[in-house]
Parts: C-alpha cells; structure tokens; sequence
C-alpha cells in the first residue's frame, strides 16, 4: 500500500506527516526561500512538481504529493507575501543531484523524494536556475493577467493612458 503524505501549518511551524506520523518539522520564519519548479507554463497548481525549501544550513524538498505547493502555500499567502521569498522557475531550466532524483516514469523523468539535504548541495544549482519572483500564486497570477492584455506594459508598475 502507498503512504499518504501531506503537510499542515501547527502555528508557524510547518509539518510532514507520512500516513499519520510525523516525518519532520520546519520553522516557517526560518525558511530563506521557496523555490516552486513547474511543468509547462505554471499556470495551474497542478502543474507543481517540487518544491525546495532552503534554511540556513539544509534544504528541503517537498514533491507534489506532499501537498506543500497546495494547502501550505494557499492557507497563508499572506505570509509569504510579508516574506518575499517564494520564486518560480520551470523544470527545463533545472537539475538536482543525481541521488535526488527518481528516474523515468512512461517516458518522464520522475521528480525527486521528500528530502532535507545540507544546503551547501542544493544552493549553489539554484543559483544557477533563471528564477522568476519573489511572487506569491496570487502575484503570479496578476502579472500573467496584466502581460495577457493588449499594450501590456514592459516596465512593472508603469501606469498605461
């Protein structure tokens, strides 16, 4: 039988629980920056793959069935709207060490396991991936609103006649 993995907000800590038990716990102030990887445009939440989560010393990475991108990010937007640390990148443009990914599925490479890696691993690949941000979902969204409409201007924040 498969584990259920999901994850909860318990006052400002972040929780991991497979099946019923606690796996790990992270202290939301603590987190330096949100990196979500997305399939095709990011459009939808469901075109999530992973996310990595840096602190100070680790990372770590929440795959799409956690339920990070989903319940975590959307119950409290406005905290990570107050933090300015949630960016956005494809998943063409990245990479993560071998031992995190997990292989091909019907011909698509598989994103990787939950994991807390030490930083020093994952944090200098990110900063080599061409991030979008720092924007929330809800950011995000108006700004591909807003660059939809005709005459959409270039310069964010400039006023249009």
């Amino acid at each position: 039988m498969r584990s259920t993995w999901r994850t909860a907000w318990q006052g400002q800590d972040i929780v991991v629980f497979r099946d019923d038990d606690e796996i790990d716990r992270v202290h939301a102030p603590d987190i330096l920056r949100v990196v979500f990887v997305h399939r095709d445009a990011g459009e939808s939440p469901g075109d999530l793959l992973y996310a990595v989560v840096e602190l100070e010393e680790e990372c770590l990475i929440f795959p799409d069935f956690t339920g990070f991108a989903g319940r975590v990010n959307f119950e409290r937007q406005a905290f990570w709207a107050e933090k300015g640390c949630v960016f956005w990148v494809s998943d063409t443009r990245v990479s993560l060490p071998m031992r995190l990914r997990r292989g091909r599925w019907l011909l698509r490479t598989a994103g990787p396991d939950f994991a807390r890696v030490p930083r020093v691993e994952v944090a200098p690949l990110v900063e080599k991936w061409p991030l979008q941000g720092p924007q929330t979902w809800e950011q995000r969204k108006w700004r591909r609103i807003e660059n939809s409409r005709p005459f959409a201007s270039t310069r964010p924040g400039q006023l249009r006649a």
